[in-house]
């Protein structure tokens, strides 16, 4: 038992989802949502409000855009991305306190959270296999 209380405390602490990020904006919490995917994905779409820093970059861009005491949450595309991973442990070896968004960018707009790209705010989209779709 003891093992599995500090296994999901300590994914619960590390993890977060779309549903739970988008509660947290509307709710006015402090905190940077940071998209750590390439270019060419921010220029199709991304997660209204949420800050450009591909992984690579971060230990470089970070300090200087970031305030250290700025909790940080970070997403990739989807599931099968381990870009969030790569973004988090950059922002954890920076000193951050970091949460991986799970799902990443594909359950965001699945969920019906607010997107957006170089146009503009994009139709939002609810998919009934990931979430209750209230008509």
């Amino acid at each position: 038992m003891t093992d599995a209380l500090e296994y999901f405390r300590t994914r619960l602490a590390v993890e977060t989802d779309p549903s739970d990020v988008y509660a947290a904006q509307k709710a006015g919490e402090r905190f940077v949502l940071v998209d750590v995917r390439g270019d060419d994905a921010w220029l199709q779409g991304r997660v209204t409000g949420a800050l450009h820093m591909p992984y690579r970059v971060i230990a470089d861009r970070a300090p200087r855009e970031i305030p250290l005491d700025m909790p940080v949450v970070v997403y990739c595309w989807s599931p099968g991305c381990n870009a969030g991973q790569k973004g988090a442990l950059a922002f954890a070896q920076l000193g951050y306190e970091v949460r991986e968004m799970i799902g990443g960018y594909e359950y965001w707009v699945r969920e019906g959270q607010p997107f957006e790209n170089d146009d503009g705010p994009c139709d939002r989209v609810f998919d009934a296999t990931v979430v209750v779709v209230r008509r």
